[in-house]
Parts: structure tokens; C-alpha cells; sequence
């Protein structure tokens, strides 16, 4: 139990945790939802009752139109072209979500056990074509995501202004924060960890960026919180630590989404949603999240909405 004895996990037990925290079979054969299943219609109830003032808070990042300086974390900025007409307008935009810079929801078709392995609940990765994944899809999510989201702000609780490097946040980082705030994690909640990206960025920024990725950002335990809560989501701002050393590019991601059936809001921005916490005194709110249709779709980008 690496966050008994808050150390990580040696890679032997990394490896294991493909099959101890395998959701596969779970919901049944034909689940197309994951980990989602934690959220009941009980649970969207208790989370509408967090709306006591009516504020509501984006957590995206603007579409990334240009080039990010820093490696590669943006090499196919968003197209935006508008068109002017004498007594209308009109746009047209297209982007390439997956990567590090634009905010979205991956679907659980993203991600494979590995080269020729397989999607969540043991589908073959063979169904997912050049016309579209036909299973695992994101357009199942076409009802929302609407549960409790939780904020761990981390450099909050360590006293910082970001995550630095070599000090990733791990699980004990969670319970930590959870028992310094009075919150009791619960089936269905949206784990949304605060690393700091904005000011990381800006404090570094000639930092080069590599994949895989050489950042700060979330340790590997945090996959045994998110099971042990029975959490519906992981959102983040800045995604894998950099120098884990385990036998994956993407570690958190390879477990997460073809084992656990999870899905991840990568690239959230959680600033303004820091302050609005902070101001309060609340890091638990309603959490809204609605992808885009997307018939056979490896995810969508979304703009979650917090409501307090």
C-alpha cells in the first residue's frame, strides 16, 4: 500500500496495478462508461445542492492558435478563420485537441494496453478505424458529466506557487489536503489536482519541453486514490511527473484509461478556480463537463464549469 507508507511505487507494483484496479467486467460486458457509472442520479443530486450562490467558474485554457515556444506542446495549433460579412460574421475552427495545451476530455478509446493490446473492458484496439473508434467512443458521454468536483490545490498546501520538479503530487498529497479542508472524498467525485501550470510556465519560460513529458506534475500513487475513492475522473493542469522511471511514456494515462476505465480532463486551468476556492472557503462544487458529439471520437475538447 504505497500511500500507507507514502512512498511510491516500485515499478513491480506499478505494473500490478493494471490488474488491481482493472475495471474491466465490472458494469458488464457492454459498458461504454467507465468509471462515469460512479456517478448516479443521487449523486447529481448532491451535487446540484453544492449551488448555494450561483457563481460559476471556466476551467479551460483558450483554444492555442499559435505555436507554444516551449517544445513541442502545441505542434498543431488550432485553425481560426473568420469570415466578414456586410451584416454578419461566421468562423470556422479546427483542432487537434490531444497533446498538452488545449483543454479536453479523453474518451476511453484513446489509450491501449499497448502496441496491438486493447481498449477498456478487453475490446480489441482494432476497432478503432480511420473513420472512427467503434467502441469506447466519446459520444456515449452525450448526456454530460455532471457530479461533485473536488479541488486538491497543491501548491496550496505546500506553501508554493507550483509543483516543482522531482516533487510530484502523490496520493498522500490528496488525503492530506482532503483532511486539512474537512473534505470526505466521495463515489462519483471528479478528482481535480492544482498543480500550477500557469505559474510554472511563466517562472519557467525557456523550459524544453519533451514527451514524454519532462514536467512537474502528478506521481503514479495518485491512480490508487482515485480507485479507493472510487473517483468518476481525474482533471488536471499538468499531467505526468517527468522522471518516474516506470516502463511508460505516459504512466498515469496507461493505467487510468484502458484498466480503470477513467476518464481524463487534461489541461484544465484551475487559477481562477484556486482563487474562487480560497475566497470561499469551499473546494467542492458542481462540476459540469459536456463533450462534443463526436461520432467515433478519441475524446473532445471541453470547457468544465464549475458552479458554487
Amino acid at each position: 500500500m504505497t500511500i500507507a507508507n507514502r512512498t511510491p511505487p516500485t515499478v513491480d507494483e506499478y505494473l500490478e496495478y493494471k490488474q488491481r484496479f482493472s475495471n474491466w467486467g465490472r458494469w458488464g460486458e457492454d459498458d461504454q462508461l467507465g468509471t462515469l457509472n460512479h456517478i448516479t442520479e443521487e449523486t447529481r443530486r448532491a451535487a446540484a445542492a453544492l449551488v448555494l450562490d450561483g457563481r460559476s467558474v471556466s476551467c479551460a485554457n483558450p483554444l492555442a492558435t499559435q505555436a507554444v515556444v516551449s517544445g513541442p506542446r502545441n505542434a498543431n495549433p488550432a485553425d481560426h478563420r473568420m469570415r466578414v460579412n456586410p451584416a454578419s460574421s461566421g468562423d470556422y475552427i479546427g483542432v487537434s485537441y490531444h497533446g498538452f495545451v488545449n483543454t479536453h476530455i479523453d474518451a476511453l478509446c484513446h489509450i491501449f494496453t499497448g502496441e496491438g493490446g486493447q481498449l477498456y473492458n478487453g475490446r480489441p484496439a482494432s476497432l478503432v478505424t480511420d473513420e472512427g473508434a467503434r467502441s469506447n467512443s466519446v459520444e456515449h458521454w452525450r448526456d454530460g458529466i455532471v457530479t461533485r468536483g473536488v479541488l486538491y490545490d497543491i501548491p496550496r498546501l505546500r506553501g508554493c506557487d507550483y509543483v516543482e520538479l522531482g516533487q510530484p503530487v502523490e496520493g498522500w498529497d490528496l488525503e492530506d489536503f482532503a483532511r486539512e479542508h474537512g473534505i470526505e472524498a466521495r463515489a462519483g467525485d471528479a478528482v481535480l489536482i492544482r498543480s500550477g501550470c500557469d505559474p510554472f510556465w511563466s517562472a519557467n519560460p525557456d523550459f524544453e519541453f519533451t514527451f514524454p513529458p519532462g514536467t512537474p506534475g502528478v506521481g503514479v500513487s495518485v491512480l490508487e486514490y482515485l480507485h479507493d475513492t472510487s473517483a468518476s475522473l481525474l482533471g488536471w493542469d499538468l499531467q505526468e511527473a517527468g522522471g518516474h522511471g516506470y516502463p511508460a511514456r505516459i504512466p498515469v494515462h496507461e493505467v487510468a484509461i484502458p484498466y480503470m476505465g477513467l476518464p481524463l480532463l487534461d489541461n484544465a486551468n484551475f487559477e481562477r478556480l484556486s482563487a474562487t476556492c480560497a475566497e470561499t472557503g469551499r473546494y467542492e462544487f458542481m462540476l459540469a463537463v459536456a463533450p462534443l458529439v463526436v461520432l467515433g471520437g478519441t475524446g473532445s475538447p471541453v470547457n468544465p464549469i464549475a458552479t458554487f
